[in-house]
């Protein structure tokens, strides 16, 4: 079984368009577990999920770089197969460029872009 993480860590209307994405990835992947994480305050769009698995909530506002690190050893601890990230900031990059995926997928305007293996 397929283990994808979905990152969307912008506002609220970006959070919305990240459940096309979960929505297509359950269309091609009935079977995988897919888990999204998303910045605190868009934990209730995500509360009874029909595409996801979990809900993994980032809070910016609280000591933001330490909780990004324990963060990554979470992500890292998941074992995804893939992470999409629909994200173009840095935070974002770095969790998944470090995620030890097999495969990591974002924008190439990330500024962590050339880390991940699809752009």
């Amino acid at each position: 079984m397929k283990k994808f993480l979905v990152i969307q860590t912008a506002f609220i209307g970006d959070a919305i368009l990240a459940s096309s994405i979960l929505e297509k990835l359950h269309a091609y992947y009935p079977e995988a577990k897919i888990d999204l994480l998303v910045r605190k305050g868009n934990e209730s769009l995500y509360a009874n999920p029909p595409y996801s698995n979990e809900c993994i909530v980032w809070n910016k506002q609280e000591c933001k770089y330490s909780s990004l690190f324990n963060l990554l050893k979470t992500i890292k601890q998941s074992k995804y197969d893939v992470v999409v990230n629909l994200h173009r900031f840095a935070s974002s990059g770095y969790l998944t460029a470090f995620s030890k995926a097999k495969q990591t997928i974002g924008f190439d305007k990330n500024p962590l872009s050339f880390y991940l293996i699809k752009k």
